[in-house]
Formats: structure tokens, C-alpha cells, sequence
């Protein structure tokens, strides 16, 4: 009897095991999918330009557009997002570092290629490198986009937009849960990195462009967020070479001379802009300097130059289009990312996120990719948590920030690089010319 009862015993315990090992514990096992309020991601489709499709370094490819702010967004909520990917080393003038010792970069002249046009449906993130304000509702093709009427066609239109429409008529026929729309930057980014040469969009001109947008963005009856327009002396494109520069005689600091408007002159810190592209006219590809730029016999041409008064007109366009995108946000209830004031802090102080320190400094900084302009991986990261807390704030989400420690792809350099005699990278002439904003 006694071994019956403990036989009955080791059943019964044996079966305990078997029923708690059993316990249904999903819920210790799968990563809690976070709360994103009143917003739904089932739709997530994003419009714009090279911001928002991930573009960097001069290039758009796979390695950098898994990174792009959108993507990075997508990843957090578990919601599909389909990019219009191309293989590295991408679609575009890919920059690259060719040494540290001096700092000189080099273009890979190889090209990718698309690898998903047969893709059915509309893309998830149809922002186009090289779009502007005109161009969301008006471009179906390369042919009738902005820039081709301007006399430089693109050909990312065509591989973007796969005679589907435009980038709009896209984003309707998805039906979108949710839309993040950033544009306008090229609508005043080409004057300004031209040296104030090429023509800007009108601010009322944006205007009414962007009120024709805005109907449309509200006509979707679906929750919307814009961004509005960061300021040019916020971006190393603009800050790298200063209006100063050493002596290579003796190392005493002196004026860079310019061309300007008003005739040629001495250029004034603090005033005066001078673009990355001029490095190019300042020293040779060895780091020597050329003589232009050091003397007022042979100035910095005007195409380099952004003076004082070309700087202020273009800070006076950008307050005006964020005057509209403000005043539209506010009209049609869009949520509006602020990323003018957060850079302008950026510059100020630099950004310490997840332990890391970012700062606006060229290659050094972190945030900013090789051409100067576009955001590195961990830059579109810090851009993900501007729009996340936005739309936190607004709509009672509980989106958490990306952890920008854990994404990978930002300039570390295995040492302390080292400039040219005038103390600037060497770019070699030419190879920021094809850059798409």
C-alpha cells in the first residue's frame, strides 16, 4: 500500500511539473509592442525629399536608407515600411574617406541599383532626393519634376515613382493610417549652397504651394506630421571653412578675399559664410594651398560665398516659409516637428543622447554625413526622437526613443584626423556638385 501511495505521489507531482513547465508564457517572451495612442501605424507612408529617404554621404543606398528616420520609427512599432532600396554603393556620388592624414575624401565612381521596382504597391517612404514643395503634388515622373523644368532632370523621380504618380496620389491610394511630410529644404538649400547664385522659391510662392499640399495632407482625414526648415548655419556644408584662415607664411590668422555682389572684399567671421565646396579652390589635392582666396587679386568666386547680406536674406526666407508651415499646422491640426530650433541648439551645444556626444562639427561631430549636409545613421536616430516626441505629446502615445547607442554606421575614425595646410578638408574640385538635398 505504502508504494502504491508513493507511486500516486510521484504521478501527481510529476504532473504539476508538467502542467506549470506548460504555462502559457508569451508574455515573458515577446517584446512588448509600445502604445502609440490615438495614432495607428497600420499605414505609415512618409513624403519629401532626401531627408526622408535616408540619403547620405551623397548617395542614396540600402546600408543608410535601413537608418532613415522613418525606418528607424517603423522598426519601434513593428509596422511594415517599404523603402525603394539600391544597392551600395548606392544611386549617387557616393563620398568617401580617402585618407586621415591629410582628411581628404574621394568619390566611388561605382554605381548601384535599384532592388525592389517590382515592388506592387506604392513605397512607404517616397521621399525623393532632390524634390522640392512643387514637386509632392506636381511630379510623376523625371520629366515633369521641378528640377527638370529647371534644366537638371533627375532620374531618382523615375525610380521612385515607377509611373505610379505622384509622390500624393501614392500615399492616397495607401490609404495612410499616418503621414510625415518634410519638404521645402530644397527650395532654398540650392540657393544658398550656391553662393546665393541660383534662385530660391519664392516665400509666397511656398506659400501658396504648401496650402495647396496642406488641403490635400488634410483631405486624407488621417493624423499628419510636417517638419519645418532647418537653418543653413546649423549644417557643416556652411560652417566648416570659416571666412578666416591661417597665414601659410607665418601662421597669423587673416581674411579670406571673396567675390561678392558688391565687388570683391575682405570676408568677416561671424558675418560671411564660406561653403564646404570651396575647399576645392583653396588647396591643391596634396593640401597646398593654391593662392585663391588669400589675396584680393584672386578672390573665392561668388558661387563659394554666402556674404552677409546673401546669409541674412536667406535666414529671412526660412523664417518666412516656417512662418507658413507653422500657421498651416496650426490651421489643419498637423502635428509640426520644430528640427529649425532643435539643430540652431544642436549648434549651440552640441547633443548628448545615450551616452554619446553629437555635435555639428564636419566628420568629428557624429551627426553629420561625409557631403556635409544629410545626417549620419545615429543623425536620422536623433531625428526619429524629434518626430517620436512630438507625436507622444500630442496624440498620448508611448513610443520610446531609439536608443541611438545601438545604431550603428556613424563617422569613428581610428584616429584624430589631420587638415590641410589652411586648416580645411581636401574635396577634390567637383565632387560635391551632383549633392541632392
Amino acid at each position: 500500500m505504502k508504494l502504491v501511495n508513493k507511486f500516486l505521489f510521484v504521478i501527481v507531482f510529476l504532473g504539476l511539473i508538467f502542467v506549470l513547465g506548460c504555462e502559457d508564457r508569451t508574455d515573458l517572451n515577446q517584446p512588448q509592442v509600445p502604445s502609440t495612442g490615438q495614432v495607428s501605424f497600420e499605414r505609415f507612408v512618409v513624403l519629401g525629399n532626401s531627408l526622408t529617404a535616408g540619403y547620405q554621404s551623397g548617395s542614396l543606398y540600402q546600408s543608410a536608407q535601413q537608418y532613415s528616420f522613418g525606418k528607424q520609427i517603423a522598426n519601434l512599432v513593428n509596422a511594415k515600411f517599404e523603402q525603394p532600396l539600391a544597392s551600395d554603393p548606392g544611386l549617387g556620388s557616393r563620398l568617401e574617406i580617402a585618407s586621415l592624414s591629410p582628411f581628404a575624401l574621394k568619390v566611388n565612381t561605382s554605381q548601384g541599383a535599384p532592388i525592389n521596382l517590382n515592388y506592387a504597391a506604392p513605397y512607404n517612404n517616397l521621399g525623393i532626393p532632390g524634390a522640392f514643395a512643387y514637386d509632392i503634388l506636381n511630379a510623376t515622373k523625371t520629366s515633369d519634376s521641378y528640377s527638370a523644368k529647371a534644366g537638371s532632370p533627375n532620374p531618382l523621380f523615375d525610380v521612385i515613382l515607377r509611373g505610379q504618380g505622384s509622390q500624393f496620389k501614392q500615399a492616397k491610394a495607401l490609404k495612410p493610417t499616418l503621414v510625415f511630410c518634410w519638404i521645402g529644404n530644397n527650395d532654398i538649400l540650392g540657393h544658398a549652397t550656391s553662393g546665393g547664385t541660383i534662385p530660391y522659391t519664392d516665400p509666397n510662392t511656398f506659400a501658396f504651394l504648401w496650402k495647396q499640399l496642406a488641403d490635400s495632407l488634410a483631405s486624407l482625414k488621417t493624423k499628419v506630421v510636417i517638419a519645418n526648415i532647418p537653418s543653413v548655419t546649423a549644417i557643416p556644408f556652411f560652417t566648416t571653412v570659416p571666412p578666416v584662415t591661417k597665414n601659410p607664411a607665418n601662421g597669423q590668422i587673416i581674411p579670406l578675399y571673396g567675390q561678392t555682389k558688391t565687388g570683391v572684399r575682405a570676408l568677416v567671421l561671424g558675418q560671411d559664410l564660406v561653403t564646404l565646396q570651396a575647399t576645392s579652390v583653396l588647396t591643391d589635392a596634396s593640401g597646398n594651398p593654391t593662392g585663391v582666396g588669400l589675396s584680393p587679386s584672386k578672390p573665392l568666386p561668388n558661387a563659394v560665398v554666402l556674404d552677409k547680406d546673401e546669409a541674412a536674406a536667406v535666414q529671412n526666407v526660412i523664417a518666412a516659409y516656417n512662418a507658413t508651415l507653422s500657421s498651416l499646422a496650426s490651421t489643419n491640426g498637423f502635428a509640426l516637428v520644430d528640427v529649425n530650433s532643435f539643430f540652431n541648439n544642436v549648434a549651440k551645444n552640441g547633443i548628448v543622447t545615450d551616452g554619446l556626444k553629437f555635435t555639428t562639427e564636419f566628420v568629428n561631430g557624429g551627426l553629420f554625413s561625409l557631403d556635409g549636409v544629410h545626417p549620419t545613421n545615429q543623425g536620422y536616430a536623433i531625428v526619429a526622437n524629434e518626430f517620436i516626441k512630438v507625436i507622444n505629446q500630442k496624440w498620448g502615445s508611448n513610443i520610446p526613443l531609439v536608443n541611438v547607442s545601438t545604431v550603428p554606421g556613424s563617422l569613428i575614425l581610428a584616429k584624430k584626423i589631420e587638415k590641410s595646410k589652411l586648416d580645411t578638408p581636401i574635396i577634390p574640385k567637383g565632387i560635391l556638385d551632383n549633392l541632392l538635398f
